[in-house]
């Protein structure tokens, strides 16, 4: 049973590394399980996938994975990374991002999985002395 109620949040800091998203999969659940949100956990883990995936293929630096709930059953899983642009149809309403090519691609579909298995999404462009963005995503049981 959780004992913490929302709002709470964990942020796991992750190096430019391959194993970095696995790692951050694995905290992910821990933390789901400790808060009794595991029925969130397979969508919660999808969008973690990607959004860590598209990080550390698409920058070259360190980025961090964030875990906030703010309200019962809800998520809000968000990656940042030092990458300053946002991947198109991501951050607003829009055609979406550019089509995954032919059934055969490994790459291209994770942005599509992100917005199809979330609630929500968007991204932010952020101004601060850290830079980079941030892309998330929510889900819930409500």
């Amino acid at each position: 049973m959780a004992t913490v109620s929302p709002p709470w949040a964990y942020t796991l800091q992750l190096p430019h590394d391959p194993r970095a998203p696995g790692i951050a999969r694995a905290t992910l659940r821990t933390v789901l399980a400790a808060h009794g949100l595991t029925g969130l956990t397979p969508t919660a883990e999808l969008l973690a996938s990607e959004l860590l995936t598209n990080a550390h293929l698409h920058t070259q630096g360190p980025y961090a994975l964030r875990i906030r709930s703010a309200e019962p059953d809800r998520l809000r899983i968000a990656v940042w990374d030092s990458g300053s642009e946002i991947p198109p149809g991501f951050g607003a309403p829009g055609p979406g991002p550019a089509p995954a090519g032919p059934d055969t691609a490994e790459n291209g579909r994770g942005l599509h999985l992100v917005r199809a298995c979330a609630d929500r999404w968007g991204a932010h462009v952020l101004g601060d002395v850290r830079g980079g963005k941030l892309l998330w995503a929510e889900c819930g049981s409500g």
